[in-house]
């Protein structure tokens, strides 16, 4: 069994760091960003909002909403300094989704416009591991293979095992050595490349050297469940195949290593008492079986020691207590059969998939979105193995996706219900207020100013042109002014006399003061009365604007409420055409991974089938060796003659699923 490093984390956003440190977010395609590794994400400046706000709901993990406002950002042109970075981002969102063919098409896109070869080779990289990872082979093997430079850090260890991996699911083992080779001869090498690597020289022939290496890997000090979990599986490959090879000395130093309570303890139990028995010591055997046959009995393993263990009982010549076990073991297989008719009917009652949904929340859609938590159902713990499988994890993905998409577009309706009774209220509000409006507009009497201002204009000038500083005297000058005239014709009709006459001299002076006052200050009020006009004739230039605007919009408006009302109605029809089509497809996917998980119960089922028969058939092998042995000249045949002691058959015990051997 081949391994890759771990994917179950590996998310949009990871490509996102890879690709926003590689520089297609930088300098390659214009913004300025050193090689980086795959999990490093670079500051750079981002000058569009609108591709800030996609980038926000990028990182808060709401792939949908960063893939819709991006494209709607796109189409209306708003993210103009990120071109190439924002299409590069929706390539990634699209492959989130497993839309290799639509991030193909972009990846090709931009490196036909001249994208520098390693962001050519990152941009492969991605393609062909979503396209993996979805059991796209060949189309994986054709990105992988156009990836021509090396990677930084991580990331060229991710290519190795990728190209490794696919080498082998092609059956070319010798040429998957010769790639992982080099990365698994460094100081450091990483543990899963080597355990590639032996797999794939074990695989190709060289037995002994891929032992080695896997011996090595099985011996290894471990620090993580993640380490220990590899060292497991890689003793238990070592055990099974040691027992293939008939060396059950060796298989059983193998499993010895394998922890009783890791994830392939139960296999390695199974693998240790064959090893056992191979080496003629049933009391042995006896040992791990009864253990195992004490666990979980949805496990393959265990129900194939429920057999071994009569098995082993009857080698040691105790055949009352083998029969009893022997019945055991079929009241085991029956209760367990009916056990799994009872999560049968659960699931096409439909409780796994809603139960999987309800413990497995989700704000939306997404491809690397995981089942973290099984629902409550009747004997959940038959579950896991069906849950394990990729098939029905992409299965439930998608079902998943189309509950997203049609919920998305009942959404939408009730949105568009609500912005058609928006749009109502808008046309009704404009119907009634813009002819208020324009009779505002015509009472203010635009030309009338218009026309006072033109007179204010000509006696501006005028004044100007005079220099008559008494057109800007304010109100108390024209006040002191009126009272210097008032008192001049006082004096006038009074005639003359000492104090008229100082009076008069008094008053001249007065009034030459307020002459040589307003003829200073006639420039700046001259100045002030022009800035003034300036602002009057912009104050009219806008008032002829808005109602301009307004005798417009009289005319252009209407037609604008009927485009939106055409582009609502044609919406709903497109909502009303689609919504049935997700539905339908929802359900035929329910039924589909219903199906799966059931068909996966039934293979269980079937198991079972096979085990009761061949207990069945021990138990006859022993009523017939005890109805031979009371027959005279019977008794003293040997134990073990030709029919041999009663017990499961070796080829269904052995060749019963168990851990993955090279």
């Amino acid at each position: 069994m081949r391994m890759s490093q771990p994917t179950a984390r590996w998310r949009p956003a990871r490509w996102a760091g890879a690709l926003l440190g590689a520089g297609l977010f930088g300098a390659a395609l214009g913004a300025g960003a050193p090689a980086a590794a795959a999990d490093e994400v670079q500051p750079h400046v981002v000058q569009d909002p609108y591709y800030g706000v996609t980038l926000f709901d990028f990182y808060q993990d709401r792939y949908f909403s960063a893939l819709t406002e991006l494209m709607v950002a796109q189409y209306f042109g708003r993210v103009p300094h990120h071109t190439d970075e924002a299409e590069i981002l929706r390539g990634g969102l699209y492959l989130s989704y497993g839309l290799h063919r639509e991030a193909a098409e972009i990846f090709t896109r931009l490196i036909n416009a001249g994208a520098p070869p390693s962001i050519r080779d990152r941009a492969w990289f991605f393609l062909a591991k979503i396209r993996y990872q979805r059991g796209l082979m060949p189309e994986a093997q054709d990105a992988i293979e156009r990836v021509k430079g090396l990677l930084p850090g991580d990331l060229e260890v991710d290519r190795i095992l990728l190209e490794s991996n696919l080498l082998m699911n092609r059956g070319d083992y010798a040429r998957a050595a010769q790639v992982l080779k080099p990365l698994a001869d460094k100081d450091k090498p990483n543990l899963y490349v080597r355990y590639n690597l032996g797999v794939a020289l074990i695989k190709s022939g060289a037995v002994a050297r891929g032992s080695a290496i896997l011996d090595e890997i099985g011996s290894v000090p471990a620090s993580t469940e993640e380490i220990r979990t590899l060292r497991d599986k890689a003793n238990v490959a070592l055990g099974f195949a040691a027992l293939q090879a008939q060396d059950p000395e060796r298989a059983r130093g193998y499993l010895e290593r394998v922890r009783l309570n890791g994830m392939l303890a139960n296999k390695a139990l199974l693998g240790f008492g064959w090893a056992a028995d191979a080496l003629h010591r049933p009391k042995d055997a006896l040992v791990p079986w009864l253990e195992l046959a004490g666990r979980d009995p949805s496990d393959a393993a265990v129900l194939e020691a429920r057999l071994a263990v009569p098995y082993a009982l009857a080698q040691l010549d105790a055949y009352g207590q083998s029969m009893d076990a022997y019945h055991e073991a079929i009241s085991a297989f029956e209760r367990e059969s009916t056990n799994l008719d009872e999560s049968i009917a659960a699931i096409r009652a439909g409780k796994l998939l809603d139960g999987l949904i309800a413990s497995n929340p989700g704000e939306q859609m997404g491809w690397f979105w995981n089942i973290d938590h099984v629902p409550e159902m009747p004997h959940a713990a038959h579950l896991v193995p069906v849950l394990a499988q990729h098939e029905f994890q992409e299965a439930f993905k998608s079902y998943r996706d189309l509950q997203f998409l049609a919920r998305n577009l009942r959404d939408w309706q009730d949105k568009l219900d609500i912005i058609g009774d928006m749009l109502d209220n808008r046309r009704l509000a404009f119907a009634q207020r813009l002819p208020q409006v324009r009779l505002g507009e015509q009472a203010a009497g635009i030309e009338r100013y218009a026309r006072e201002r033109q007179a204010l204009g000509t006696e501006l000038d005028a004044a100007a042109t005079l220099a008559d500083g008494a057109a800007f005297a304010d109100a108390k000058e024209r006040a002191l002014a009126a009272r210097i005239a008032r008192d001049d014709a006082i004096l006038a009709r009074d005639g003359h006399g000492p104090e008229l006459d100082a009076l008069g001299e008094r008053l001249r002076r007065a009034k030459g003061a307020l002459a040589w006052q307003l003829a200073q200050e006639l420039p700046g009020r001259l100045w002030d009365a022009r800035k003034d006009l300036r602002q009057l004739d912009a104050a009219l230039v806008q008032a002829r604007r808005s109602d301009a605007n307004l005798a417009r919009a009289q005319k252009e408006e209407p037609r604008h409420f009927d485009q939106f009302a055409l582009r609502i109605a044609a919406l709903r029809e497109r909502l009303a055409a689609l919504l049935p089509r997700v539905t339908e497809l929802a359900q035929l996917q329910r039924q589909a991974v219903q199906e799966l998980a059931v068909t996966g119960l039934e293979e269980q089922k079937e198991r079972l089938v096979v085990y009761a028969n061949q207990a069945r058939f021990a138990v006859a092998q022993i009523y017939d060796r005890a109805a031979q042995a009371s027959q005279p000249g019977k008794a003293e045949r040997k134990e073990g003659g030709e029919d041999g002691p009663a017990a499961a058959p070796a080829d269904a015990t052995k060749n019963a699923p168990h851990a993955p051997a090279p």
